[in-house]
């Protein structure tokens, strides 16, 4: 079954890039010092051997976002509905995951969906964007903006796994944003760029409950990395947004636009808010 379908937890393991913190391994395991009981990645941070066979997985993931361009009107919701509920469970079999459908209208003018999923490689991802695009419901669509990435170990971390890697459940709500680096940021000394990181982390800290993936993005688009924060309460992503705009990373982004910000809905609640 699908992340998307079963409204719950995702095939692969995480926990938010902000809430970075060092930790020693004993003996294949990590130091339970270490370990946040009440972090939802912390079945995975106690095992090294864990960690380590999730960053050596490849796994592309990409966020699409489409504008309703041809209204759904009188015509038949119920039986556009059950054809991508179809795709869907189709996608699922095939290890192409849909960890949610995002309804982004009124937070922008120019779009009113947004789709995430991932895959053990790009050839699905494109693959399903376009079979998604064939349907009745994708037919009606204009792509707005799309983006690729994948997971990579993180720099100085390889206890940093993304949510959607690891065995978290999809959040109510999602904001997704791409940025790009100063040119002067990879010439930075190591020890520089981790104390930068650490306190950017460390900012985090009172934001347990939004859960990060940050992936890179170098060659598969416009962008070096992209983020996408998720949270129930969407006030919480909101606040950590505007706390983190204090960090002294802040003067190492070129670029962070555009945002892509909705709540997770199902495929039918959707097609039958649209216009």
């Amino acid at each position: 079954m699908s992340e998307f379908a079963a409204h719950g937890s995702s095939l692969r393991p995480g926990r938010p890039d902000a809430l970075a913190s060092g930790e020693a391994a004993q003996n294949g395991r990590m130091t339970d010092a270490t370990v946040d009981p009440n972090d939802p990645q912390a079945h995975i941070q106690s095992n090294a051997a864990r960690i380590n066979e999730l960053n050596e997985t490849i796994r592309y993931t990409m966020w699409s976002v489409f504008k309703l361009e041809r209204p759904l009107g009188h015509d038949d919701r119920e039986a556009e509905i059950v054809e991508v509920e179809a795709l869907l469970s189709n996608l699922a079999d095939e290890d192409v995951v849909v960890r949610g459908i995002y309804d982004v209208s009124g937070l922008r003018a120019d779009a009113d969906l947004m789709i995430w999923w991932h895959a053990a490689n790009s050839d699905q991802l494109q693959s399903a964007y376009n079979r998604f695009r064939r349907t009745g419901f994708g037919t009606r669509l204009t792509p707005v903006w799309s983006q690729m990435a994948l997971h990579r170990p993180a720099e100085f971390n390889r206890s940093h796994l993304p949510a959607f890697l690891a065995d978290e459940r999809a959040h109510a709500y999602v904001a997704v944003y791409p940025f790009v680096r100063s040119y002067e940021w990879y010439l930075l000394e190591e020890k520089e760029r981790r104390a930068l990181l650490a306190e950017h982390g460390g900012m985090a800290r009172d934001y347990p409950d939004v859960r990060a993936n940050t992936v890179p993005a170098f060659a598969l688009g416009d962008y070096e990395w992209m983020l996408a924060f998720e949270a129930d309460d969407l006030s919480r992503i909101v606040d950590l947004m505007r706390h983190l705009r204090g960090s002294e990373t802040r003067r190492h982004v070129r670029e962070e636009v555009p945002f892509y910000t909705g709540r997770r809905v199902s495929i039918a609640d959707l097609l039958h808010q649209l216009p």
